[in-house]
């Protein structure tokens, strides 16, 4: 295995550094200081458009799309340092068009899009002009295992009716939020693998109805998670993806880049906690010594250190395989590295508020909101038990089937 970084990705690491130290950290007060102004919890800051424009110009724009026609050609694995660099701000990947859940529908509609798909949906989300929202998790059945979504898709002659209740629709209470891919049974009866489809709605569709925006911890986010109704709810017939019953495959094939995003962007902030943690304990003074010289301190950032490279290389080792041998040979590592980097954040980040103290709670830096976050993220695209569950029942049939020994 060689996760060495090739000369292009080295070149466009440097480039997006210098594009954060630029433009980016130097403009996070004011990003959340226009949101405040604005009394909107999920208005569009006006930064984010300034910046967007920037990275565009410099060719920072759709890494994340392995398609050479809408992107940059970047495989798993080249792509997976990118992603990690835009980790170290929450809101830093939508300045590179590179924000989900807009990546994962965006892969959908390139993969299994038609052309008109990709003409009214695909090519706005790809300029950056509109975003978009995933619609699976329901709130009457766990959502974790996709064969019991109830939210249902009848044909009636050129048109899908939908009926049903959505919740946790991250990215629905934006404004610019024009578009939905919505999961459902269009079999409720066939095979269970096969009752599943997925479909485009507009969010302004009739019948469509926003009910609520879920707070996290308290805490009101700016992308929004929405609990979304469905009552007799129709689109044309055209805006079904690929075919009735392909539901569950393509978001097969849309959850495996995606966890090497999040696992990827999760590492970043991890990165950054730990930096932010150093300079806290070096400035600060306790019984007069500089908590760094504390044990336990030294203790924290050495574990850190330790935890985020395992999971860097982890992560690396997934996205390789991806790229090497398909999504299917590789899902052991898909699942552990969906467990493992949230987990490390969280560590990483929790050492970072203790060494805080009061301000790491605070809004004065980014840990309470990283934390919120990378919480979530346990949850979405599977919790931590349905990936360990994956992993523990391959482990066991390899023990119940032991690999052939030579003479």
């Amino acid at each position: 295995m060689d996760f060495a970084y090739s000369e292009k990705v080295n070149e466009l690491r440097a480039r997006m550094i210098d594009f954060m130290e630029r433009y980016v950290y130097p403009n996070e007060r004011i990003y959340h200081e226009q949101i405040a102004a604005s009394g909107i919890p999920f208005h569009h800051a006006e930064i984010v458009d300034e910046l967007k424009a920037k990275a565009r110009a410099e060719g920072l724009w759709n890494l994340f799309l392995p398609d050479n026609e809408y992107g940059a050609g970047l495989t798993n694995l080249e792509y997976a340092p990118l992603a990690e660099i835009t980790g170290r701000v929450h809101w830093a990947p939508e300045v590179f068009n590179c924000s989900a859940p807009d990546t994962g529908n965006m892969e959908i509609l390139a993969q299994f899009g038609t052309p008109d798909q990709k003409r009214d949906w695909l090519r706005p989300l790809l300029d950056g002009e509109i975003r978009s929202a995933f619609a699976m998790t329901e709130p009457e059945v766990a959502s974790s295992d996709a064969t019991n979504i109830q939210l249902t898709i009848r044909r009636e002659g050129d048109e899908y009716v939908l009926d049903g209740h959505k919740w946790w629709i991250s990215g629905a209470m934006r404004p610019r939020c024009k578009i939905l891919i919505v999961m459902g049974k269009t079999d409720p009866d066939g095979p269970t693998y096969r009752q599943q489809s997925m479909i485009l709605v507009p969010l302004d569709t009739p019948g469509v109805t926003v009910l609520r925006n879920l707070p996290v911890f308290g805490f009101i986010d700016q992308e929004g998670h929405a609990e979304v109704a469905f009552d007799n709810v129709r689109v044309p017939a055209s805006n079904l993806v690929a075919s009735e019953g392909d539901g569950l495959l393509i978001s097969q094939a849309r959850l495996g880049p995606g966890r090497i995003h999040h696992c990827m962007r999760a590492i970043g902030a991890a990165e950054r906690a730990l930096e932010l943690m150093c300079r806290r304990a070096a400035s600060r003074v306790t019984f007069g010594q500089p908590v760094s010289e504390r044990s336990n301190v030294q203790d924290w950032i050495a574990e850190s250190r330790i935890e985020i490279d395992m999971a860097r290389l982890l992560t690396l080792k997934a996205a390789w395989l991806m790229d090497t041998v398909g999504n299917k040979h590789a899902r052991t590592e898909i699942a552990a590295i969906k467990v493992a980097a949230p987990n490390v954040a969280l560590k990483v980040i929790d050492r970072a508020i203790q060494v805080h103290g009061g301000g790491g709670v605070s809004d004065d830096f980014p840990l309470a909101t990283m934390y919120a976050h990378l919480r979530t993220l346990r949850l979405a695209d599977g919790p931590d038990e349905v990936h360990k569950r994956s992993i523990a029942r391959r482990e066991l049939r390899r023990v119940a089937t032991p690999e052939p020994v030579a003479d």
